[in-house]
C-alpha cells in the first residue's frame, strides 16, 4: 500500500473509530499504526514495516498471528456450524472443550459457563456466586472483596471490584460498594520481609475483614499470582494457599480471575495449580481461543451447579449472551488445547523463559530499572524517573520509540513488561532482549 494510502486509512479511522482506553487527541502527535497482516509473533503494517508483538496483542496471542493449525480447524469448523444459539441447543465444540477444560481441573471444576469477554465472565463469576447464596437461603452474601490495585474489567460489576482510580473516579456513582483489601505485591516487601512474608500479612488483613463480616461477604475475587494492569505485581502462591483455607473456614467463595494469567502464561495452565488449590470459580479468556476469537467462561464444582439445579426457573442462573459458546471460538479454543499438548509448551516455555531471562540480565540490572521480576511468560521492571513530566510521559515516549525498533510495547506507567507470543525462536529472544535495552537506554536518556 502507497504511504498516501496508509495515510488516509488513518486519518479515516481517526474520524471514524473510537479506540479502547485511548485519549484520542494523542493521536494527533502519536500516529495510529494501520496494520496489513501477522505471522507468527509480527504485525506487518501497511507499509511493510514489521513489529515484533511482545505482548501477544493485549495479552491474547498465544501461538503466533495466523497459525497454520488453527486457521486450518476454524476453516473446516466453518464449513460445519458457524453458529447457533445455546438455549435448548448443543454442539460438538461446546461439550469437547467443556470437557477438556474440566479434566485439566482434575474434574473439581466440571461446569462451564459461556461469554465472549473477560469482563462477562467476571460479571457472571459475581451474579452466580450472589444468586448461590440467595438459592441456599443466605441472601444477605451480597458483598464482594478485591484486592488494592486490582483490575477485573470495566463493566458495571467488574469495575466495582476493580481498584483503578482512573476508572473509579469516572464511573463511581454507578457502582456497587466492595471491600479492597491489601495486595500481596512482592515490590511492599518491609526490610527484612521475603515475598512470603508480605502474602501471609496481606492474608491477615483479608482474615481481619473476614472476621467483622464473612456472614455477609459472597466472594473474595483475585488475579492469581499476578495482577496484570497493576503493573505487573507478582506474589508469592502462599497467598492463594492462604486464601482458600480463609473461604473455607468463613464459608465465602473465591473467584480467580484468570483472563490474562491462566492458559500456561505463569508456567502452569492455570495458576492456581502452583498454589495446590482450586477456587470455586475461574474465569477464562484471552488466550482460550489463541487470541483468535472472542470468548470467556467460566468454570465452577458441582456444588454450586447443583444449587441452581431446579424445576423453578427463578433458581436458575438468569444471565445469557447471543454469542454463548459461539462454536467457531470454541473449535479455535480446542485448537489452541491441542497445541499446548502436541507440542508440550509448557515444558517449551520452561526453556525460552530461562533463555529471554538470560538475555534480560543485562537491562536487569541497570541503574535505572528496579524490582526487575518474571513468573512464567511474564517479565517486568520498574523505571527509574526522577523527573514528574518524563514519568508521566514515560509509556507513551516508550511505546513510541519501541515501534521505531521493531518492537510493540505498551508500559503501565512507568512499569515495562513482556508478555510475547510462546512461539519466539531463539533469534527473536536475543533479538528482543537487544531492542528493548535500546529502546530503554534512549527514552531514559531523552
Amino acid at each position: 500500500m502507497e504511504s498516501n494510502q496508509q495515510a488516509d486509512w488513518v486519518k479515516r479511522s481517526l474520524h471514524s473509530v473510537w479506540h479502547p482506553c485511548t485519549q484520542m487527541q494523542h493521536h494527533e502527535s502519536v500516529p495510529l499504526v494501520p496494520v496489513s497482516h501477522g505471522r507468527g509473533a509480527w504485525l506487518y503494517d501497511t507499509d511493510g514495516r514489521r513489529y515484533l508483538d511482545a505482548i501477544s496483542s493485549w495479552w491474547v496471542n498465544l501461538f503466533g498471528h495466523a497459525n497454520p493449525r488453527i486457521n486450518a480447524a476454524l476453516k473446516d469448523q466453518l464449513d460445519r456450524l458457524e453458529h447457533a444459539m445455546l438455549a435448548g441447543f448443543t454442539h460438538e465444540p461446546v461439550v469437547r472443550l467443556s470437557e477438556q477444560l474440566a479434566a485439566l481441573t482434575g474434574g473439581v471444576l466440571g461446569h462451564c459457563f459461556y461469554a465472549s469477554d473477560g469482563a462477562s465472565a467476571v460479571e457472571i463469576a459475581l451474579k452466580m456466586s450472589f444468586h448461590a447464596w440467595r438459592n441456599a437461603g443466605k441472601s444477605e452474601k451480597r458483598e464482594f472483596v478485591c484486592l488494592k490495585g486490582s483490575y477485573h474489567g470495566e463493566t458495571i460489576g467488574a469495575l466495582a471490584v476493580t481498584d483503578v482510580p482512573l476508572f473509579r473516579e469516572a464511573y463511581g456513582p454507578m457502582l456497587q460498594a466492595v471491600h479492597v483489601v491489601d495486595a500481596p505485591d512482592a515490590r511492599n516487601a518491609q526490610p527484612g520481609e521475603s515475598a512470603s512474608d508480605v502474602a501471609r500479612r496481606a492474608a491477615q488483613h483479608l482474615r481481619a475483614l473476614f472476621e467483622q463480616r464473612s456472614e455477609r461477604i459472597a466472594a473474595v475475587i483475585v488475579e492469581p499470582l499476578v495482577q496484570c494492569a497493576a503493573g505487573m505485581a507478582m506474589y508469592d502462591p502462599v497467598y492463594l494457599t492462604e486464601v482458600r483455607a480463609l473461604c473455607d473456614r468463613y464459608n465465602v467463595h473465591l473467584i480467580a480471575d484468570e483472563i490474562a494469567v491462566g492458559c500456561g502464561r505463569t508456567g502452569t495452565f492455570f495458576a492456581c495449580e502452583q498454589a495446590g488449590i482450586w477456587p470455586d470459580f475461574v474465569c477464562l479468556s484471552k488466550g482460550i481461543s489463541g487470541g483468535y476469537l472472542p470468548l470467556s467462561l467460566v468454570m465452577t464444582r458441582d456444588a454450586i451447579y447443583q444449587g441452581f439445579y431446579d424445576a423453578d426457573v427463578r433458581r436458575g442462573f438468569l444471565h445469557s449472551h447471543s454469542y454463548t459458546g459461539n462454536p467457531l471460538a470454541c473449535r479455535a479454543a480446542l485448537a489452541t488445547l491441542a497445541i499446548f499438548d502436541e507440542d508440550d509448551v509448557l515444558a517449551a516455555n520452561r526453556v525460552k523463559a530461562e533463555k529471554l531471562t538470560a538475555a534480560l540480565a543485562p537491562l536487569a540490572q541497570h541503574a535505572q530499572v528496579s524490582n526487575f521480576r518474571r513468573r512464567g511468560m511474564i517479565w517486568a521492571f520498574d523505571a527509574v524517573v526522577d523527573d514528574a513530566q518524563a514519568a508521566a510521559t514515560f509509556s507513551r515516549r516508550f511505546f513510541s520509540t519501541a515501534l521505531q525498533h521493531e518492537l510493540l510495547l505498551r508500559p503501565i506507567g512507568r512499569t515495562v513488561y513482556l508478555m510475547p507470543p510462546y512461539i519466539l525462536d531463539d533469534a527473536e529472544i536475543a533479538g528482543l532482549a537487544a531492542s528493548v535495552q535500546k529502546v530503554f537506554e534512549k527514552v531514559i536518556a531523552a
